[in-house]
C-alpha cells in the first residue's frame, strides 16, 4: 500500500509542478487563450494521483501484486501517463510560443501524445481486469 501512496504524492506533486508552470510560463509570455499546457495539471491529479490513491484502497483489501495483470498495469500506466503529460506539455510549450511546426513535427507530438493515451486506456483495463481478479480471489 505504501508503494501505491508514494506513486500518488509523485503524481500530485507533478501535478501542482505543472500547474505553476502553466500558469507562470503563460504570464512570463503573456499568452492569454487556451492551450494543451492548461490540462497537464488535471491529467496527472486525476490519473495519476488519485487513481492510486484507489489503487492504495484496493490494495489494502488484498494482495493485487498476486494478480499478473495488475504487475503488467504498473509498468504500462506509469509509462502511459507521463508520456501524455510530457507530450501534452511540448505541445502547450510549442502554442504558447506561437512556435510554427512542419506537418512532420506536428504529427509527431500528437502520434506521441496518442501513444501515451492508447497506453493509459490499457492500463485502465488492466487495472480494472486486476481488480475483478482480486474479487474472484476473495470470493
Amino acid at each position: 500500500m505504501k508503494k501505491y501512496l508514494n506513486l500518488s504524492l509523485l503524481y500530485a506533486v507533478a501535478a501542482m509542478a505543472g500547474g505553476v508552470f502553466y500558469r507562470e510560463f503563460t504570464k512570463l509570455n503573456g499568452f492569454v487563450g487556451v492551450t494543451a499546457l492548461g490540462k497537464v495539471h488535471t491529467h496527472l491529479f486525476l490519473l495519476g494521483t488519485m487513481v492510486f490513491l484507489l489503487v492504495a484502497l484496493f490494495a489494502a483489501q488484498g494482495d493485487l501484486m498476486k494478480q499478473k495483470t495488475f504487475r503488467v498495469f504498473l509498468r504500462v500506466y506509469n509509462v502511459g501517463v507521463p508520456l501524455t503529460a510530457v507530450m501534452m506539455a511540448v505541445r502547450g510549450v510549442t502554442q504558447v510560443l506561437g512556435t510554427s511546426l512542419s506537418a512532420g513535427a506536428s504529427a509527431s507530438i500528437s502520434g506521441i501524445a496518442g501513444i501515451g493515451h492508447i497506453l493509459t486506456g490499457v492500463g485502465i483495463i488492466l487495472l480494472l481486469v486486476s481488480l475483478k481478479g482480486l474479487e474472484q480471489d476473495r470470493g
